[in-house]
């Protein structure tokens, strides 16, 4: 996949994230929550989750009402982490806040940075690490299941 290409889609996901935001119009579904601990079923060193918000999807895309939820979580990666390999319950867009990131698949590795977008369909397998001496901080955007808890995390399926 060529840079221009890559940038287009992860462009086209974070300028559909207001549109999913919208949907989330239903305040009183929804929740915040810091610092729950729940066993993740993938191999993991130096990884806190916090999820910082979730709500169900209501608004215009009925056939999603209720059947969905956007939820936002806020990972940190220690130096010399790592995420095993995985895949996640659903879709979503991520966004590197801090540190570095690298971003391993099947067929490629990438390095993110600060400020950095990309997309995960959540059905590729991958892995992350934090190669370096600072803790890495990404953001991730999903689109769930509204009947998932606790981690989106799912171990690797192979095709």
């Amino acid at each position: 996949m060529t840079n221009d290409k890559a940038r287009r889609q992860v462009l086209q996901g974070v300028m559909a994230l207001p549109f999913v935001a919208a949907l989330v119009t239903d305040a009183r579904r929804a929740s915040a929550q810091t610092g729950v601990a729940v066993p993740v079923k993938v191999d993991t060193k130096g990884l806190v989750a916090k999820i910082k918000f979730e709500a169900e999807l209501a608004g215009f895309l009925s056939e999603l009402n209720g059947r969905y939820k956007l939820r936002v979580t806020e990972l940190t990666l220690e130096p010399g982490g790592h995420v095993g390999e995985h895949n996640h319950v659903g879709p979503g867009i991520r966004q590197v806040t801090s540190g570095t990131m690298t971003y391993v698949l099947p067929e490629k590795t990438v390095v993110y940075g600060p400020g950095d977008f990309f997309f995960e369909s959540g059905d590729i397998n991958h892995t992350v690490f934090n190669k370096t001496d600072a803790p890495m901080v990404h953001v991730l955007f999903e689109i769930l299941p509204v009947d998932v808890k606790g981690p989106s995390l799912i171990p690797v399926k192979h095709h």
